[in-house]
């Protein structure tokens, strides 16, 4: 009997620790395309007729990876906000979030069509029931790439938070490309800077593929500190630095593990007294090994949809990230 009540006593402590974590997660799902055709951008390869074949058969298996990495990477909580890029569309959002077991977590979408030549999005999903969007806005950048969207919400806790989802210009173009990113960092720069102005006690998220490192010129634009730091509120953290310095990578790159889906913190998450707070050891990237194949040569890579021109049915070329907050 006693050992039947500690069982029941830990469990109830485990959903106890569970209902007082608030995890967000960021997951570039690498084209995550319809099979129609948008005759507004280059889609065409992602099409039946198109170079790689793309049907409703590859679509949902597509579609179905992608929540089992979301499950998964959970770790037995579904996360409660979820940043993705290389979206198409609404549709593929609504295929995700209501034709999947992820329908049973009452997710909403928050998506805007982006000027992306090719038509992929950043986006956010949420859990309704633990986080209430408040406002939200795609702003532009001085290129034809990706928006940055911004959402303002409120936890179940009644915390404020401030999400801005990312992808960055591609490192396509070398010299030039870097310069493209420093053009969307200082919009960036911009809005978090509108928000501190107005509050520096602002709970600000930033999370997004940057296709850049931790300490690489564009991302520096932010100004945003070591978490070692400890410079108060006001100013944003580099949550992703200490995983670059134990050579932890998100994607593989000519045989090499790189970090650039990366996440940032205002201070007031790291040093505030009460509400939701995070620290160095709150960010992982979920390298789980059915996300994973073994090539020869090459050793352990993302397992992607397709590898060169052929179709693997995988999941993606990035892995995911996932940021847990915790209650004071």
């Amino acid at each position: 009997m006693k050992i039947i009540l500690f069982i029941l006593l830990l469990f109830v402590s485990i959903d106890n620790i569970r209902s007082q974590e608030f995890k967000v997660m960021f997951y570039n799902v690498e084209n995550f395309f319809d099979i129609k055709d948008d005759p507004d951008t280059d889609d065409a390869d992602f099409t039946p007729a198109g170079a790689n074949h793309w049907n409703m058969r590859k679509f949902i298996l597509k579609r179905n990876n992608i929540y089992k990495t979301v499950i998964a990477a959970g770790r037995g909580q579904a996360p409660h906000v979820i940043g993705l890029c290389e979206v198409e569309n609404r549709y593929a959002l609504q295929q995700l979030t209501l034709q999947t077991p992820l329908s049973k977590y009452n997710y909403d979408i928050v998506h805007y069509d982006s000027p992306d030549r090719r038509g992929i999005d950043v986006a956010l999903i949420y859990m309704k029931d633990s986080f209430n969007v408040i406002t939200s806005h795609a702003h532009k950048t001085p290129l034809r790439t990706r928006d940055i969207l911004y959402v303002k919400g409120k936890t179940g806790k009644n915390d404020t938070l401030h999400f801005f989802v990312n992808h960055w210009p591609s490192k396509w173009g070398g010299a030039a490309s870097e310069n493209s990113r420093i053009l969307v960092a200082n919009v960036l720069k911009r809005l978090v800077d509108s928000i501190f102005n107005e509050n520096r006690n602002a709970n600000i998220c930033i999370m997004g593929d940057f296709n850049d490192y931790p300490d690489s010129k564009p991302v520096k634009v932010l100004d945003a500190k070591p978490l070692h730091a400890n410079e108060g509120n006001g100013c944003l953290y580099n949550m992703s630095l200490h995983l670059q310095d134990d050579k932890q990578g998100s994607i593989k790159y000519q045989n090499k593990w790189e970090l650039i889906d990366l996440f940032f913190v205002s201070g007031n998450l790291l040093f505030n007294k009460t509400g939701l707070h995070c620290s160095e050891s709150s960010i992982e990237i979920f390298k789980a090994g059915f996300l994973l194949e073994t090539l020869t040569g090459e050793g352990e890579s993302p397992k992607r949809t397709y590898r060169g021109p052929v179709y693997v049915g995988g999941f993606s070329d990035h892995l995911p990230v996932i940021l847990t907050f915790k209650n004071r």
